[in-house]
């Protein structure tokens, strides 16, 4: 059975609000598609949406209660509300009065990629330690981060928040809800030029997480990115002196010293703050030997058993949309590897995720198979950002290419005939093609911008398999 983690008299003292009955919460939802029963609903309100819409849905599925701005109609007398005067305000203050009580060590973890595999990490491998609480999936925006917040357990001795942002002053608003006692910036790299003018832009808008730490915050900071000085300067700006940087770099505190790259897993040796650990990730790419040095540094700056740490990164799984891997049956009963990158992109993970697909080893006479969406929120120069992907994509040894949308359009006429595979308008289209392309042993790599909707091709490639076994997976 699930523990309380709020009553009416808490959520009121939090809130503002008034409820018209007791009762007692053991989750939080804004979803009523997977609003489990105990669960305290929040009717948010959005420019399409209206959650007060589904209120009376919530207490079908078994919420305690629900969190309101007015009384929704088709409701019994004896419905518990706790009225506000507004649901994401509210939602705020549950977050705010959450990390309030809590003891727990707080990281927050921001970055233009690798920040949700950052999170993962640390959530794995501190939870083998004592109670850890993490946002789920990708809950990183204005609503994400105070709804983790709010679901916290209360006896967490680690939490660790993600926080994306898409313009200045994003994670200025987050910081100030986590507080986090170590901040760590994965890395800047070209994303969301169609709200930034350059990196430095976008670097800037990141060390917002700095400006809600106290002076004896621990900062995490890539140490082989040109920013790196900028971003340092910002921290101690914030009185923040505590800087552990990673990287290769000589001077990095969390310093990788050597690796070896498999088609399944990496073995890595690091010096982290001092202690050379040998350890294996369960997981490919060079992308998550750096993620796993900063992830290791925060360990380190809270206290918990780095050397279980990186002996637990042997255990850690991919993650769906970012890098997990599946074997998939064709309609003739052959199977193929699915490489499942479709849930974000952007020029820096899109060539992380070409290395692993570089690195795969296809049986017989299998091939390394690229399929690419848009990748969006690039601004003016998006289409020569993606068609200069042709280059790397050449020296790779990837074997096709199948691109799908308005800016991947640029990449199929830049690539050289040999790897060219098709293209379409969009996803559907490109789904459709696949599934009489594909041959046995082949490696597929799906990826593209959440916007480009490739979860799409994963579905309709996973349904495929799903008809070879008889409708069964």
């Amino acid at each position: 059975m699930r523990e309380v983690l709020w009553t009416a008299a808490d959520a009121a003292s939090a809130t503002g609000g008034e409820n018209t009955h007791d009762w007692q919460a053991t989750g939080l939802s804004l979803n009523t598609r997977s609003l489990d029963k105990g669960d305290l609903f929040f009717a948010l309100q959005g420019p399409n949406f209206d959650g007060h819409d589904y209120v009376a849905k919530a207490f079908e599925e078994g919420a305690s209660a629900a969190v309101v701005q007015r009384r929704p109609e088709r409701l019994s007398d004896d419905a518990p509300l706790l009225i506000v005067d507004d649901t994401l305000g509210a939602l705020n203050r549950f977050g705010a009065a959450a990390r309030a009580n809590s003891t727990a060590k707080f990281i927050g973890v921001t970055g233009s990629v690798g920040k949700t595999t950052i999170k993962e990490i640390l959530r794995h491998c501190l939870s083998q330690q004592a109670e850890t609480a993490a946002s789920a999936a990708s809950f990183n925006n204005h609503w994400g981060v105070p709804l983790s917040l709010a679901r916290m357990q209360r006896n967490a001795v680690y939490a660790v928040n993600e926080m994306g942002m898409n313009s200045t002053g994003e994670i200025r608003e987050l910081t100030k809800l986590v507080r986090p006692d170590v901040a760590i910036i994965s890395t800047i790299e070209a994303a969301h030029f169609e709200f930034f003018k350059s990196l430095e832009e976008i670097a800037e808008a990141k060390c917002e997480i700095f400006e809600a730490m106290t002076s004896d915050g621990v900062a995490i900071l890539n140490r082989d990115h040109a920013l790196f000085d900028l971003m340092a300067e910002r921290a101690q700006a914030n009185g923040i002196t505590n800087i552990i940087s990673f990287g290769e770099h000589p001077k990095a505190q969390a310093r990788l010293i050597g690796y070896e790259l498999f088609a399944e897993y990496s073995r890595v040796q690091a010096d982290i703050c001092g202690k050379i650990i040998d350890y294996t990730i369960s997981n490919p790419g060079f992308h998550w030997i750096l993620n796993s040095l900063a992830a290791l540094a925060a360990v380190d700056a809270v206290g918990a058993d780095v050397e279980k740490a990186a002996t637990d990164l042997s255990t850690v799984h991919g993650l769906p949309g970012r890098g997990e891997k599946s074997v998939q049956k064709l309609a003739n009963g052959k199977h193929f590897e699915l490489i499942d990158d479709s849930y974000n992109a952007n020029p820096a993970s899109v060539r992380a995720s070409l290395n692993v697909l570089a690195n795969a080893a296809p049986d017989n006479t299998g091939r390394r198979i690229a399929v690419l969406g848009d990748m969006l929120e690039l601004g003016k120069n998006a289409k020569k950002i993606h068609a200069d992907l042709a280059g790397p994509l050449n020296d790779s040894g990837i074997d096709l290419v199948f691109t799908c949308g308005q800016y991947m359009k640029a990449l199929h006429e830049a690539l050289p005939e040999k790897l060219r595979g098709a293209h379409t308008e969009n996803s559907q289209e490109l789904a459709v093609v696949l599934a009489t392309e594909l041959q046995a042993d082949d490696v597929v790599s799906v990826k593209g911008s959440l916007g480009s909707k490739m979860s799409v091709i994963i579905e309709a490639l996973k349904s495929l398999s799903a008809q070879s076994n008889g409708g069964e997976e």
